[in-house]
């Protein structure tokens, strides 16, 4: 029989045009023809590890703040516009962005530039909508980390475990002590340090002509002020090299966290490991993580690790859910991805790729890092088939591609390969990227995961059956 032909890679050819205005504003257009929706995101470059000292909490809450009203607009009016032209929006905060999103109807796109332009001159910064959204920020904490099962797990719990400083190790939703201390001369000062036009991205998506999209984006953001952006944050991270050694800090006293507690102790066959008891966790669950290459820097020394987490968790054929779930029984559900926001292409380094296991009641968080180190040392040293690697392959590039088919997150991930990278067109590359990985770089990359590598962290359940 001939040889069979390797399959196509699957591709996407998005139209991408880039220009930037006089005042800094870098945008991104994407038009589609015949689309009758726009997707708008503006994605300003500041996130959870640009917070300084005293200031935790921050990105998220300037999140909040800027849909308080602005120059030309009343407080929650940038709701009612969208939502009055049949249009969805959301905001969210993550390691190193901040994005703003809409999607509307494709004759609103003049409208939501207005909105997002009237913003970005300023938003209504008084002493009433700050001390209101620090109060809801507050209540959010309670509600999602506080007041509910594994609150904070593993995103707030895992940095401190395994990183030293400060932008990568603290609190991203933020200490009440520092919320509360929150004045208006802080908060101003933060927005034009961050919310500059020098440090955000706009991107347009779906059906629109770029020719008329580029004089409505001149008309609305063209006049406003220009300020460059602010230096990155030093983010370098001794991390587990050894030159730092890890000191866990003590509780923060205006966290009101009477319902957990914490213990660090060196974790199996080294690395870092720390538990805590959750009294609201019916069951134990287990987190692990190890520092990956630069994703930005050394993309093609990143890639092998995003396969990897596949390998090891997606689907039931996967690695070490046949380990830990249908053989050995040592958990109930396992997941993988890359960074603790869970996307792997929206982060600078450092990032890692993330391991967590849901364990049985009285289940072993040893006994399942031990699984998995060995799973791990049994790929390294047994190779990966090419059958195996294609399927993960094609459940990857699926996922990804009918992602791009929503404009907005075709939008933002666009906007981010731009302020992260300078390239929005790796959008199109990225299929044949991931096609181009080899079982050697995936088992090479697995044999980098070792436990003296690792961070760990471990939810004692404190809730009786």
């Amino acid at each position: 029989m001939p040889a069979r032909e390797p399959a196509a890679v699957p591709r996407t050819g998005y139209r991408i045009e880039r220009f930037t205005l006089g005042n800094g504003l870098r945008v991104v257009l994407a038009p589609e023809d015949g689309s009758p929706v726009v997707g708008v995101a503006v994605v300003y470059g500041v996130g959870i590890r640009s917070e300084p000292e005293g200031r935790t909490g921050f990105a998220h809450l300037f999140e909040h703040l800027m849909f308080q009203g602005s120059a030309n607009l009343d407080k929650l009016a940038h709701f009612r516009h969208v939502q009055g032209a049949g249009g969805t929006f959301n905001g969210s905060t993550h390691l190193d962005y901040t994005e703003y999103v809409q999607t509307v109807p494709a004759h609103a796109l003049e409208r939501v530039l207005f909105l997002e332009a009237d913003r970005m001159r300023g938003p209504r910064l008084t002493p009433e909508n700050l001390r209101n959204q620090v109060d809801v920020v507050k209540e959010e904490i309670r509600v999602n980390v506080l007041g509910r099962p594994y609150g904070g797990f593993p995103w707030l719990r895992l940095p401190p475990v395994m990183f030293d400083t400060f932008p990568n190790a603290h609190d991203g939703y933020g200490s009440f002590e520092d919320l509360e201390a929150a004045g208006v001369e802080e908060a101003a000062e933060f927005f034009d340090r961050y919310y500059a036009c020098g440090n955000a991205v706009l991107s347009l998506t779906g059906g629109f002509s770029p020719e008329e999209a580029r004089r409505m984006v001149e008309r609305h953001f063209g006049d406003v002020p220009a300020r460059p952006a602010p230096p990155r944050p030093d983010l370098s991270e001794p991390g587990l090299s050894g030159r730092a050694p890890h000191r866990p800090g003590p509780p923060d006293p205006c966290r009101p966290e009477a319902r957990l507690s914490g213990s660090g102790r060196p974790g199996p066959a080294g690395g870092r490991h720390r538990s805590y008891v959750d009294e609201a966790a019916p069951t134990p669950m287990v987190a692990a993580a190890w520092r990956v290459p630069d994703p930005v820097a050394d993309l093609a020394g990143y890639l092998p690790y995003v396969v990897l987490a596949e390998v090891l968790t997606d689907g039931v054929s996967s690695r070490l859910v046949e380990r830990l779930i249908l053989k050995d029984r040592l958990a109930t559900g396992v997941s993988g991805y890359m960074g603790f926001m869970g996307d792997a292409f929206d982060a600078y380094d450092p990032t890692v790729l993330l391991l967590q296991a849901n364990l049985p009641a009285g289940g072993s968080a040893e006994r399942a890092l031990k699984a998995a180190d060995e799973e791990l040392d049994r790929l390294a040293d047994g190779g990966l088939p090419e059958s195996e690697l294609a399927r993960v392959r094609a459940r990857m590039i699926t996922l990804l591609l009918r992602q791009g088919d929503a404009v907005i997150h075709r939008g933002v991930r666009m906007a981010v390969l731009e302020l992260q990278r300078g390239n929005p067109a790796l959008l199109n590359e990225l299929p044949a990227l991931l096609t181009s990985v080899t079982p050697d770089q995936v088992t090479a990359a697995a044999a980098q995961l070792r436990p003296h590598r690792r961070a760990s962290i471990e939810v004692v359940a404190g809730r009786r059956g």
